[in-house]
């Protein structure tokens, strides 16, 4: 009879004599896979910080798609017809027609406020908030309203000069030398503009917003009294 061979069944093996369980290989494979992902998490978290603190410290600049014109409108389309006009419903299309950019944030190189009062036929007409604010699309123009309170905000990405025909064309507003809204001026219902309770001459939709100036807007009968001033407050 010859001689056979023991043969050792596999379970029987000591360890390290063969390949590692499945089971084993998980164990083993656990924790390096939760620090792999552990670490790509905080890598990417850490992106989206970088991300958002440079949105925070660098908002609104200057680039080709939010240039804004040298020359400002002197007159503005819009509706024709008559008042209360209310905030525009497409907002991109009315800043459009203005020839403004819709920004990501609230531009800083230019800050500044002015009030505007209108009144048709001796009653006034409220502006509304929201002019130049697309809620929607989280834009806005550097020419826009908060409330209605009449405070136009200038906030701008650069050094520009903005015209109330601009404003005007963001309101959806028609304003020309001759008409506003649905009104068209005559000998006995003029249309006329005050900057600081004085009368200025001219097209009013050519008036360039400068810090703290109180416009008003007159068609047809005046009030009783042209604003001469506003209060600012802070702003």
């Amino acid at each position: 009879m010859k001689n056979r061979i023991p043969v050792t069944p596999r379970s029987l093996k000591g360890p390290g004599r063969g390949a590692p369980s499945v089971a084993a290989m998980r164990r083993g494979s656990g924790p390096s896979r939760w620090l792999l992902v552990a670490g790509v998490t905080v890598v990417v978290a850490f992106a989206a910080i970088m991300v958002v603190l440079t949105t925070r410290q660098h908002p609104a600049r200057a680039t080709a798609s939010n240039a804004i014109p040298d020359t400002p409108l002197t007159s503005a389309t819009g509706t024709s017809s008559a008042p209360p006009w209310p905030a525009p419903t497409d907002v991109p299309a009315a800043v459009a027609r203005s020839g403004l950019p819709l920004l990501r944030a609230e531009g800083s190189v230019l800050h500044l406020h002015a009030h505007l009062d209108v009144f048709v036929d001796g009653t006034a007409v409220a502006v509304p908030a929201g002019i130049g604010i697309d809620e929607r699309g989280g834009a806005i123009s550097p020419l826009h309203t908060h409330d209605t309170s009449g405070v136009i905000h200038v906030e701008s990405p650069t050094q520009s000069t903005f015209s109330l025909a601009q404003f005007f064309s963001e309101w959806n507003v028609t304003l020309t030398a001759s008409q506003l809204g649905n009104r068209t001026a005559t000998t006995g219902s003029p249309l006329l503009a005050y900057v600081n309770g004085h009368q200025v001459t001219g097209n009013p939709g050519a008036l360039i917003l400068h810090a703290h100036d109180e416009i008003a807007l007159v068609y047809g009968t005046s009030p009783a009294q042209i604003p001469s001033g506003y209060a600012f407050g802070d702003l």
